[in-house]
């Protein structure tokens, strides 16, 4: 064991001193030492249920003969971020989870981690951390929010950022809007549908880096209880088998996640996360691989914000194992999980279940993927649409440019009424250097959504969207403005083609045309604090992940 080294070598006496001062008895130093990485806190919703697993945690260590070591993580709640400059933080919180994973797991020379986590950055943050650090690891997903509800319909977030875009158009009341705030979020888990938080636990569950079953299984579950103990004893085992995160995660692992991805019409942000965790691993994960499952994979599941159905719903019908049975003959079965078994293995003990939520592959609701990725001359390295939550009518899309320099003038324009059916808004300067930090950008993309504009405006930006946006939002258009991308380059008025069954994006601007206006293009001026300023010098760009260089 890595621990053995403050354990036994004798010049190591004052860490063994320090370690009693933790409460450390002489029989605990023949233990294996196990870290507990935990997202608590009391600002997330998504992690307020985090305290009582990570006690769980700890338990199911202690009872399999292990020592465990709680060490906090941060955590950023995209949603009360949303819409102001706090946004700009949120991706880069990624990295900084991973490298205070590596920090404490690696100074500290734990025999192997746990992470307990949620939400949109602390999930892929911890993922990644444990293709790093490699050493054994598991984890724990802290599950979904139940969804609210007010007069008979089933609420979540993105019916709040909705019902604001609604209220603008008069279609509500103030004080219906102030009902719908107070009803869609009743307690504690990631938000209710199929957004990035609970996109990345099923791509979790996917990779096999956290107990089968566990990813849908909702916050106020007494079942998760179970899984944290569970997971608690697994560890341990895993110590003793030394059986780390790069033995389990192969390249095949991250095809089959993006399989099970596409087959669940997984957030776009997931395009984001999967390359940065594969490159954590050692794996290169291009875009044109997720397109190429996308267009042989069925979604299977029409989840919010796209269709009807909740994260409840998914977990009734039998969540992510139901999707792998239904995908058996499109998965690579010889894939390991932390558990010891294969994926085949795993699936021998898993039955077809008949649901209203979940489809089979002769039956799906589109019979591509969740994701496109469009190319073109205005996104000559690619760009991503989440299309199963775009409208049959505006798969193709053709309109004028109206261009914004930043999410929040584009979002006053559309609070204003300026955008008009036809339009394509262009948000630039948003991307990982531009922004800088990639904001995610609900606001604008619901607002639309909410004053019933989804099937006659589109959007692109270079930065990205919400797993709960709906409707044509392109984003993480690359080259990104900041770079001398193309989209760097539209003016007002400039005709934009979208076609999303031929994956392309393109502007109606010759080559020539392009270059001359690139010339004289220019990023808007802005005071960058230290730790952004730092991040826009090392980020890469979106279609590589957005990873640190």
């Amino acid at each position: 064991m890595r621990s053995s080294i403050i354990k036994e070598d004798i010049d190591k006496a004052g860490a063994r001193g320090l370690l009693r001062a933790d409460g450390l008895k002489d029989a605990d130093f023949k233990k294996p030492f196990i870290g507990v990485a935990s997202a608590y806190s009391e600002i997330v919703p998504g992690h307020i249920n985090l305290r009582k697993l990570t006690d769980l945690v700890k338990k199911g260590i202690k009872d399999a003969g292990g020592i465990p070591f709680e060490f906090g993580m941060p955590g950023i709640c995209d949603g009360i971020a949303m819409g102001h400059q706090g946004m700009r933080y949120s991706l880069p919180s990624r990295d900084i989870i991973a490298d205070s994973v590596e920090l404490m797991v690696s100074s500290h020379l734990f025999d192997g981690w746990i992470g307990v986590t949620n939400c949109d950055k602390i999930t892929p943050g911890m993922l990644m951390a444990a293709g790093r650090v490699n050493i054994p690891a598991a984890m724990v997903t802290g599950g979904p929010m139940e969804p609210g509800e007010y007069n008979g319909k089933r609420l979540d977030l993105i019916s709040i950022f909705e019902a604001i875009g609604s209220y603008k158009k008069g279609d509500i009341s103030e004080k219906e809007l102030g009902e719908i705030e107070k009803r869609s979020c009743p307690g504690a888990g990631a938000c209710a549908g199929l957004f990035t938080a609970n996109s990345m636990a099923c791509m979790t569950e996917a990779l096999g880096l956290s107990i089968t079953g566990s990813a849908t299984v909702h916050a106020t579950d007494k079942r998760k209880e179970d899984i944290a103990y569970q997971t608690g004893k697994l560890i341990v085992e895993l110590v003793k088998k030394d059986l780390k995160p790069r033995d389990i995660v192969t390249k095949m692992s991250f095809e089959n996640a993006i399989r099970v991805d596409m087959g669940i019409g997984g957030s776009s942000n997931t395009v984001l996360h999967l390359p940065a965790v594969a490159n954590a691993f050692g794996i290169d994960l291009p875009l044109t691989l997720f397109d190429k499952i996308s267009k042989e994979t069925p979604h299977l599941v029409n989840l919010r914000p796209g269709g009807p159905f909740f994260m409840r719903d998914f977990d009734d019908a039998g969540g992510i194992p139901q999707i792998l049975i239904r995908l058996k003959d499109k998965l690579n079965l010889e894939t390991k999980t932390v558990m010891g078994k294969t994926l085949g293995d795993v699936l021998k003990k898993v039955k077809v279940v008949k649901s209203d939520a979940i489809r089979n592959v002769d039956n799906p609701y589109h019979k591509q993927g969740g994701i496109a990725i469009l190319k073109g001359n205005l996104a000559p390295k690619g760009s991503v649409v989440k299309q199963t939550a775009v409208s049959e009518k505006i798969m193709k899309f053709e309109g004028k440019a109206k261009v914004f320099e930043s999410e929040e003038a584009a979002t006053k324009a559309i609070l204003s009424g300026k955008i008009k059916p036809g339009m394509v808004v262009v948000i630039r300067y948003e991307g990982p250097k531009g922004g800088p930090g990639m904001r995610e950008m609900l606001e604008p993309t619901s607002l639309i959504a909410g004053m019933g504009l989804s099937e006659s405006v589109a959007l692109i930006t270079d930065g990205r969207f919400s797993g709960g946006t709906r409707g044509p939002c392109i984003g993480h258009v690359s080259p990104e403005a900041f770079d001398k991308g193309p989209i760097a380059a539209i003016k007002d008025g400039d005709i934009i083609k979208i076609d999303i069954p031929k994956r392309k994006l393109e502007v109606a601007l010759t080559a020539k045309e392009i270059g001359e206006r690139l010339k004289v293009a220019k990023p808007p001026k802005k005071d960058i604090p230290g730790m952004l300023l730092r991040y826009r010098k090392l980020v890469s760009s979106s279609e590589k992940g957005a990873v640190l260089e």
